[in-house]
């Protein structure tokens, strides 16, 4: 781990954005040209896992001609997307003093995440963009895959284009070990990103924090679906059908709070949650509607992170849009929350009072996501209350700030 952090860092001087964009499209090439063995490397890391991963697991784990297609444009898209202007703002103190806000790079950032192989190429593509370099680290269920993203595809391209392959790093021990290595080199890999179920990430984000490295974490997911009185038949279904495309990720519809004054749309919105085979959990009041099952849960539980019950959704009665944005602001991860009426004010007021990285009116939480929204691979969504990027993270979010002062000698305080 560490000397693939020191090649990483030491690989950094030979960074263009120029060349950089020359061997995202390289990247792309590759990866169509090699798809065979990614894909064979990818059969097998299935066929491992299928004896031990939950069906959302194997669905995320899973590469197939359309997902390596929709890998290789997102490595074209990142490259033909400006490169960061370094200098944000610039102006002039009474003082003479001329100052100017930049972005610079970080240097090495990590990435630990799950058994999702397209994220290797996004998150290395987005981290190189920005000007820095990347050790990539992934648990033993997608090894194989990423190994070969990596070898056949990333680090040849790069080397084709005259960037050093170092940047690209990759921890190759299956090991839970790599990843607290990660997550342990504030000199080396001062951010790393996490991405992943919620307990072990939420444990690497402890640990980096002791050993003084800064962290992205998106560990929770879940999206929330409000049905308001206001809401259509057809709208709600389109919405929800919409919401359940895939049920192991992040973004699909977790947590349905229908209004108690919308309780004749019940109907259709479980006739949507059969179409998918869900099952469907509630306390208190919904949980007297025929077919539903009870709730131990707390509200907020993701499913799409729950090995055994995937195919599960929660319900939930409210009395109000103060209720519901209640409930989404502090029962929930704050990914995502969706109003679905056709009465704008009350929709005004939903959007306006849900405090997490998207708030939706009519359109399903699916959309949160960095290339369905801005055209862009993303490292990761985060959910962190606090100043920093929220949201899908890009290119654009991997820099720090500095002030550049230039003076003439005679300025004082």
């Amino acid at each position: 781990m560490e000397t693939e952090a020191r090649a990483a860092r030491a690989a950094l001087a030979g960074l263009d954005h120029g060349l950089i964009d020359a061997a995202l499209r390289r990247a792309a090439g590759l990866l169509r040209e090699r798809r065979g063995a990614v894909l064979d490397a990818n059969r097998a890391d299935v066929a491992e896992g299928s004896s031990r991963l939950d069906a959302g697991a194997l669905d995320r784990l899973r590469l197939d001609e359309e997902r390596v297609e929709a890998t290789a444009a997102g490595l074209e898209a990142t490259a033909e997307l400006p490169p960061l202007e370094r200098e944000v703002r610039a102006w002039r103190l009474p003082n003479g003093l001329e100052v100017s806000e930049r972005r610079v790079p970080i240097g090495v950032v990590g990435a630990n995440f799950e058994a999702r192989p397209n994220v290797a190429a996004d998150i290395a593509s987005q981290v190189l963009k920005s000007g820095n370099a990347v050790v990539l680290r992934t648990g033993g269920a997608a090894l194989r895959t990423v190994t070969a993203l990596v070898d056949d595809v990333l680090r040849p391209a790069l080397e084709q284009t005259g960037v050093p392959g170092e940047v690209v790093g990759l921890v190759r021990t299956p090991e839970r070990a790599g990843a607290e290595a990660l997550v342990s080199l504030p000199e080396l890999v001062p951010l790393v990103i996490l991405r992943g179920s919620g307990p072990s990430t939420a444990a690497l984000a402890r640990q980096a924090a002791l050993n003084g490295v800064r962290t992205l974490a998106h560990a929770e997911g879940g999206g929330v679906l409000y049905v308001h009185s206001g809401a259509s038949h057809e709208r709600l279904a389109a919405v929800a059908r919409a919401s359940l495309d895939r049920l192991g990720v992040c973004n699909r519809l977790n947590l349905a709070l229908v209004d108690r004054g919308a309780v004749v749309l019940l109907p259709t919105l479980l006739a949507v949650f059969a179409e998918h085979g869900l099952e469907v959990r509630a306390r208190a009041a919904a949980a007297e509607v025929n077919g539903v099952l009870p709730l131990a849960d707390p509200l907020g539980h993701e499913w799409a992170s729950d090995p055994e019950r995937v195919a599960t959704v929660t319900l939930h009665i409210v009395d109000s849009i103060d209720e519901a944005v209640r409930i989404a602001n502090d029962e929930t991860s704050g990914l995502a929350a969706s109003i679905v009426t056709e009465h704008e004010a009350a929709a005004r007021q939903f959007l306006d009072g849900y405090r997490g990285t998207a708030a939706l009116w009519n359109a399903t939480t699916r959309f949160i996501d960095g290339f369905a929204l801005l055209g862009i691979p993303e490292t990761g969504v985060n959910v962190d209350h606090a100043p920093g990027p929220r949201g899908p993270v890009t290119y654009r979010d991997l820099c720090l700030r500095q002030y550049r002062i230039v003076g003439d000698g005679s300025q004082h305080r």
